[in-house]
């Protein structure tokens, strides 16, 4: 018997199969999710994690690996060897149960799938590998796991890598590249009994299944991998044949999923009555996401179309959660092409993502990240395990293993970031971009004035890593003259930030009469960049369409374009700004910004993108600078129809540019005076888009510039739902040069 020391005092209570998960979601967790977003303290391997199984409060890890240690200790330092295998405590993530070396003559075996009997005492393991602690097997092995003793009468003789295994209590079936079995042809599906004895179940697939799963009155089998037929019948990815016969069943043709699109997991959920797919595709715009199949009669019920490779399923309650390098779910109306996250949450119900995001790195090896999942329970918690290539965990080293839990939840909201502003003598306005909680999108906040300890206004709002509301307070109780200070928090019910630092305004006593007229003629955004730090920028609309600041460009920059302002500054290379918000197009609009360079790249000062942190794929309604610095507004009506200014304008002085397109087609004033127009020009593109200052895609509009960003100071933009009318440009010159 080869086993771990134990690690922990009590003994561990654990159901051995996931029927018995039954634990309550945390309080601060936001329904339907029922698992933290808080990695636990979890062993690490030193290589890639492709298996997992568990039983009786142990979750087996296998993959390809020779070393294991302690979380928090760096690769290379406090290791236990070990090959390509190892056993943990659910709850403590310490090492525990059997000890067993897979492994092969050339020295490169590896593990790829496991399986766990209905009674929770037998191991099966899958791969590629000739030895289980030195007793000789072929790519397929059985455990006891009482005593930990490789099984030497099941020895099945298997051609090819075993990826996939699903036992009952009397089979093992299992897939992969296999060709035979007991040297009998196979088509990378087989059977054999508990005892090894070849079956004669052989579905016959042209190329390498990746997944099995079996329906839970046992009647069927579904297969998943790269195959294009299923017993010469064209079935691409998946199929359902029966599990006594092998005889094909269901068959879904090419098209049902993209034929460079192959399934990598399969989960069976009885309590949902379906079962779920995971696909990575070649290719752009090639199926990566999830399907929801029924059960009933192994039709769609759902898909998501999330771009970024799934790889791993796991259904916890009503909730399906997936490892992926998911990059783009603008599909869904989430996310658009941006930052990878690995791990997400949808209602098995409803394809949406839900409030839960942890993250890893994409990590080593193909670089996909989260490759395995599987559930536990021990003591009344839930686990959900993690295995893969990934080298970090939430922002923290942690290499190829990681576990979340049912509870408690331990981590707080993400400090508020907050701007206070006062351009009236009646009122002070506090703003704050959302913040984010990894497992909860529904958030309150309360809002300190001077140093007080009882909020002055709470309030609840929602928010999601890529949509972070600005939320407002007007505290109109203020006397001109007097600094109002205010800080804010964020609470999920259970755990609460620090509070923001002190934004403070002093109240004047009169108006601001810049500020008051933009405000005036109907803004719908309006972002001053007043901010002396940080990435949020304010919106001091009624629109709260706040804007994030990419790559640090430099605050506080004096003087402003207009009376008592500050602006930013762009470094031309690497800086702007989005708007946080997903906008339709506009039908008629305006947009306004006051800028000051001496460039001779040009780039783009004001524009509409169909991306946010990533350049865009539409892109118009925009103003850009030439290399020559002349000024170009442009909108692309399956052409791109631009107006161009006869000066230049990169002269070190500030200026003010305003755009308008509506009935009277499109106009470009600068400096308050109307410099070019075109009034047949009355239309734009029509796509959902994000509205970005300093830069965006401008690929080859006409004179595009040497550079898409933008080098130079910007202040006061704004964007307005009309067209504002050349006196109202004038005034706002005017009022912006005034004093």
């Amino acid at each position: 018997m080869r086993k771990w020391p134990v690690f922990s005092a009590a003994a561990v209570l654990a159901a051995a199969t996931l029927g018995a998960l039954s634990s309550p979601s945390a309080t601060a967790l936001q329904p339907p999710v029922g698992l933290t977003a808080d990695n636990l303290g979890t062993y690490q391997t030193n290589g890639v994690v492709w298996a997992m199984a568990q039983a009786n409060g142990i979750v087996y890890t296998a993959g390809t690996f020779s070393a294991i240690r302690p979380a928090g200790s760096a690769a290379g330092t406090n290791e236990t060897a070990v090959a390509n295998f190892a056993a943990f405590d659910a709850a403590t993530g310490q090492p525990a149960g059997c000890r067993l070396n897979f492994t092969v003559g050339s020295n490169n075996a590896t593990v790829r799938a496991l399986a766990v009997s209905p009674d929770g005492h037998t191991l099966y393991a899958g791969g590629f590998f000739g030895q289980v602690n030195g007793v000789g097997v072929s790519s397929l092995a059985a455990i006891d796991l009482d005593t930990c003793a490789v099984s030497n009468t099941f020895h099945p003789g298997v051609a090819g890598t075993v990826r996939a295994i699903q036992a009952t209590a009397d089979t093992v079936f299992f897939g992969g590249d296999v060709t035979s079995v007991n040297s009998q042809p196979r088509g990378r599906y087989a059977a054999v009994g508990t005892d090894g004895s070849l079956l004669p179940w052989a579905p016959n697939a042209d190329n390498p299944g990746r997944a099995l799963g079996l329906t839970p009155d046992g009647q069927d089998a579904i297969l998943g991998g790269d195959f294009n037929t299923v017993d010469g019948v064209n079935s691409h990815s998946i199929a359902v044949v029966d599990t006594t016969t092998g005889a094909l069943v269901k068959a879904y043709p090419t098209g049902f999923i993209d034929a460079t699109s192959v399934t990598k997991d399969i989960v069976v959920d009885a309590a949902s009555n379906s079962f779920y797919v995971a696909n990575e595709g070649t290719g752009g715009g090639v199926f990566d996401g999830r399907i929801r199949i029924s059960l009933t009669d192994f039709n769609q019920v759902w898909r998501d179309n999330c771009l970024g490779a799934t790889q791993s399923l796991a259904v916890h309650q009503t909730v399906l959660y997936s490892g992926s390098h998911a990059h783009d779910c603008s599909s869904m109306g989430e996310y658009p092409d941006s930052v990878r996250k690995h791990l997400l949450a949808e209602s098995v119900d409803d394809p949406h993502l839900l409030a839960w995001f942890p993250d890893t790195n994409d990590g080593i090896g193909e670089k996909i990240g989260p490759r395995v999942m599987a559930l536990s329970s021990s003591g009344g918690t839930d686990y959900l395990w993690v295995g893969g290539e990934f080298t970090t965990v939430n922002g923290t080293a942690q290499q190829g293993l990681t576990r979340f839990a049912s509870g408690p939840d331990t981590g707080a909201p993400t400090l508020p970031q907050t701007s206070a502003t006062s351009i009236d003598p009646g009122s002070v306005k506090v703003s704050w971009q959302s913040s984010t909680d990894t497992d909860d999108g529904l958030l309150t906040y309360r809002v300190y004035r001077n140093g007080g300890s009882t909020p002055v206004y709470t309030v609840t709002g929602s928010s999601l890593p890529w949509i972070r509301p600005q939320l407002t307070y007007t505290d109109t109780d203020v006397t001109p003259g007097v600094k109002y200070t205010y800080r804010v928090s964020a609470s999920d019910g259970t755990n609460t930030s620090a509070l923001s630092p002190n934004a403070s305004a002093t109240v004047p006593a009169s108006a601001e009469a810049y500020p008051a007229q933009v405000l005036a003629d109907g803004a719908s955004l309006y972002w001053r960049y007043d901010a002396a730090s940080g990435s949020y920028n304010a919106d001091s609309s009624t629109g709260d369409d706040s804007g994030i600041s990419v790559g640090g460009p430099v605050h506080g920059v004096t003087p402003g374009a207009v009376p008592g302002s500050k602006a930013y500054t762009f470094n031309g290379s690497s800086q702007w700004t989005y708007s946080d918000r997903l906008h339709p197009t506009p039908t008629q609009y305006s947009i306004e910004t006051w800028f000051k360079t001496t460039t001779t790249s040009g780039g783009k000062l004001m524009g509409f993108g169909s991306n946010s942190t990533h350049p865009s794929g539409n892109y118009d309604k925009h103003i850009y600078m030439a290399n020559n610095g002349r000024l170009i507004f442009g909108v692309y009506t399956g052409a791109t129809r631009i107006v161009t200014t006869p000066g230049a304008y990169n002269d070190g002085n500030w200026h003010h540019a305003v755009a308008t397109q509506g009935p009277g087609g499109m106009r470009l004033y600068v400096d308050g005076v109307l410099r070019a127009a075109d009034p047949t020009v009355t239309t734009s593109q029509n796509y959902q888009g994000y509205w970005h200052i300093g830069y965006d895609s401008l690929g080859s509009w006409p004179s595009a510039p040497a550079s898409s960003y933008f080098a130079g100071s910007i202040d006061e933009a704004a964007v307005y739902p009309t067209v504002l009318t050349p006196a109202q440009v004038a005034n706002h010159y005017a009022l912006g040069t005034a004093g």
